[in-house]
């Protein structure tokens, strides 16, 4: 038999067969670790691997504001680790780390014979590290060919990484529920705290956290979550982490009863519009992944005050009007209409009734650099994402005069230039809107009315001044602080709309302009930001800058990715510009924005009252800082008790906010170029008061432009 046996196997088919059976082995073998190596990654990207991290964004103060993240995490050092916490996670996690080349033998048999005896396969035999492989490179499906890869992933980890920077990547990759990944961000997490000031209760309930953290959330499960991290400080003094004192005090520690509530954090309208800025530059995985650094020019106390101030103005204007009780009207205010005396009084209104809710608008910008300071796009970021500051489109009304008077300045015209505040008519002859001249138009348009009348093409227009009321000839100042809309549109047809649209479009303003005489009473449309920053343009003595928002982004590394550059845009001559804004100062301090001169500073600002009181304004500027004020009704509707509301209205919250702004600002006034004289005038004439006038006004006056005559 056994003669046989050696015959047979030293024959050659069997040594043949043999060999061919060890070859298909070994190519089998070699397939299948192909196939495991397959699934793993290459070493370098476990050298260079980064976990998700958070994008911070800070305020011009450096005061962080914002975070833009996927995963709610932090990357920190484990020298900022509290040592209970990593005594527990070793503890209770893998007590071998510190010796096992990155699995355990004795973990693996103990699990298998576990799942044998159970017939389940429950029980965990992975190491720290192992579990680090899996959060990271590999899936967490339940099977042999996971597991393979997984201890030759964790063996090569070993090799390349030291326990201290195994140990401190597991801490910051761990998930520990309700969106937290890593021990900084479950901190903050469970009991809005910072690492440092944990307790060792606290830390073992994070640690008791890993194997289930939705079975062990203590905010749902208080009695699991107690138990559990009661275990981790009893194995935790078993191993001699923590004394019997140092345990039962930690037992005695209250779990956390409800989760952190986080404050509405002021902002939102500002984080959204450069979220909407950088997320198509560096795509949503830079964004939101990446790390980044943005620093801003934002202001966030000066925010945070905006948008409290504001809603508070808002809600009382509104509870006013549900009640029926209107607004008290400013006696400075040109642009409000006037009140019927016969009008029969209206009986209070039900508060609870559905009344529409204005809404309201506010931005703030440097006004050398564009940097914008504030920004409030809304009543609440919750209700509504939709940024009335840089998004919605609305007439301007008479804050658009400006452009207008500088055009005229532009034309020669001075303040003390008299102007025609009479009524006027425009009709439209098909092609061209022209002024209705009563000596040279009246008998072609007699003639000619019936076929003028048929006709689809035939308008006629006939603007008015707020309240019906005119005077007759004014100087080019008392026009634009009293908010003549009749000067306007005389203005504009003496000097030409194309005039005025190449002002605004030199100021700054790319919106569409329609080409027709209602242009000077803001019939156009246009975004807050625009026309602040074109505003802005006339009290930085004629040079235009963008609004910007965005200081710098910084990569995780600190490298810079992007970085402002300011470029400034000479527009207008420092003379005009002065002239304007000296203009613009008496709005505030004789005109419709009188409300304004109650914060006693040297302030050029504009109201501004759309038809029907659709939208409300007031732009104004400091020789640093300008700002920008409206407030109306979404769907573009007045509301019964509008006439109430007007630019100078606006005026009043406006200057409750600036109030806080301006309160570390000193006060000064705008500069005087060079080319500038002044010259005391009558007010009325325009012309140069004599010595002993008593209301005789110093105005000023590009040189060689002053009154000659008395």
């Amino acid at each position: 038999m056994r003669k046989r046996f050696k015959k047979i196997i030293t024959s050659k088919p069997f040594i043949f067969s043999a060999l061919a059976g060890l070859f298909v082995f070994i190519i089998l073998c070699a397939v299948f670790m192909r196939y495991i190596f397959s699934g793993l990654p290459p070493v370098y990207e476990m050298e260079e691997y980064t976990p998700s991290l958070t994008t911070k964004v800070f305020d011009r103060n450096n005061n962080l504001i914002h975070e833009f993240s996927i995963e709610k995490r932090s990357m920190v050092p484990l020298e900022d680790i509290p040592v209970d916490l990593q005594n527990a996670v070793v503890a209770m996690e893998d007590r071998d780390f510190f010796t096992h080349p990155g699995f355990s033998v004795k973990g693996i048999i103990r699990a298998i014979l576990h799942d044998v005896l159970t017939g389940r396969a429950k029980q965990g035999a992975s190491t720290l590290t192992q579990q680090l492989s899996r959060g990271v490179f590999l899936t967490q499906e339940k099977k042999i060919i996971r597991k393979i890869r997984e201890i030759i992933l964790a063996i090569q980890i070993e090799h390349q990484f030291s326990k201290r920077e195994i140990l401190q990547l597991y801490l910051n990759e761990i998930y520990l529920g309700s969106g937290a990944y890593g021990v900084k961000a479950a901190a903050k997490k469970y009991f809005d705290k910072e690492l440092s000031e944990l307790t060792t209760g606290e830390a073992a309930l994070i640690v008791g956290l890993i194997p289930a953290p939705g079975r062990y959330n203590p905010f749902a499960n208080p009695t699991l979550s107690r138990q559990r991290r009661n275990l981790v400080l009893d194995v935790m003094h078993q191993q001699n982490y923590i004394s019997k004192e140092e345990l039962e005090k930690a037992k005695q520690e209250p779990l956390p009863e409800k989760p952190p509530v986080a404050e509405a954090a002021p902002g939102q309208y500002f984080i959204e519009h450069i979220r909407r800025m950088l997320e198509p530059k560096y795509g949503m995985d830079v964004l939101w992944k990446a790390g980044l650094n943005i620093y801003t020019t934002v202001d966030i106390e000066q925010q945070a005050a905006a948008e409290k101030i504001m809603n508070q103005w808002l809600q009382q204007f509104d509870e006013q009007v549900a009640k029926g009780l209107g607004i008290e009207i400013d006696p400075h205010d040109t642009e409000a209409e006037a009140e019927d005396p016969n009008q029969e009084e209206t009986e209070p209104k039900d508060p609870q009734a559905e009344y529409p809710r204005l809404q309201g608008a506010f931005m703030v910008r440097d006004v050398k650099t564009g940097a914008v300071r504030v920004l409030v796009g809304g009543r609440g970021f919750d209700e509504s994402k939709f940024n009335r500051a840089t998004q919605a489109k609305r007439q301007p009304g008479s804050s658009f005069k400006p452009y207008v008077w500088m055009a005229a300045l532009q034309k020669g015209y001075t303040p003390a230039t008299l102007v025609k505040d009479l009524p006027t008519m425009f009709y439209y002859d098909g092609r061209n809107w022209r002024t209705f001249d009563e000596n040279a138009d009246l008998y072609s348009l007699d003639l000619a009315k019936q076929s003028f009348i048929a006709s689809k093409d035939f308008n006629v227009w006939v603007p008015q001044n707020y309240g019906g009321r005119n005077e007759g000839w004014i100087t080019l100042r008392k026009a634009l602080e009293k908010s003549k809309n009749l000067v306007a549109v005389n203005l504009i047809d003496a000097v030409g709309v194309p005039a005025v649209v190449r002002v605004a479009r030199k100021a700054g303003i790319t919106a569409n302009l329609p080409r027709v005489p209602a242009l000077a009473l803001g019939v156009s449309v246009l975004a807050m930001d625009e026309h602040l920053a074109a505003l802005s343009t006339f009290a930085n003595g004629g040079i235009h800058t963008d609004n910007y928002y965005i200081e710098r982004v910084e990569d995780a590394n600190g490298r810079i990715l992007e970085q402002h550059v300011p470029i400034e845009e000479a527009a207008f001559s420092p003379q005009d510009s002065y002239l304007l804004v000296n203009m613009m100062k008496g709005v505030v301090q004789r005109g419709s924005g009188a409300y304004v001169s109650r914060l006693g500073r040297n302030i050029a600002g504009k109201t501004g009252t759309t038809q029907s009181h659709r939208d409300m304004w007031f732009v104004g500027m400091t020789p640093r800082t300008a700002a920008a004020a409206w407030m109306g009704y979404d769907d573009d509707t007045s509301h019964e008790k509008g006439a109430r509301f007007t630019g100078s209205t606006t005026a009043r919250w406006w200057t409750a906010i600036m109030q806080e702004v301006l309160k570390d600002e000193p006060n000064e006034d705008f500069a005087v170029p060079e080319g500038i004289s002044f010259a005391y005038v009558n007010p009325l004439t325009g012309k140069l008061a004599m010595p002993t006038e008593r209301n005789k006004f110093l105005e000023a006056f590009i040189t060689g432009t002053e009154p000659q005559s008395f």
